[in-house]
């Protein structure tokens, strides 16, 4: 291993899990969060949401989409 420096990265934590927080179909900062610039759920091995969360994110966020809460695609 000569020549090549370890980094060190904490694991992700699930911030419903650890703070409790509801997740609803009408909050969208929350929402808009788990967004990429262009409009694309980002994964959980980014956000370090548990699965249980994450198909829960994902089901707000198409739900708030049909709303006309989000948007499906962000303009450019």
């Amino acid at each position: 291993m000569a020549g090549q420096a370890r980094s060190f990265q904490r694991k992700k934590v699930c911030r419903f899990c650890t703070e409790f927080l509801a997740i609803d179909y009408k909050d969208q900062t929350t929402l808009h969060s788990y967004l990429t610039e262009r409009g694309k759920i980002l994964p959980r091995r980014l956000t370090g949401t548990c699965s249980h969360h994450q198909r829960a994110v994902s089901r707000a966020i198409k739900q708030s989409r049909n709303v006309a809460f989000l948007a499906f695609a962000e303009e450019s």
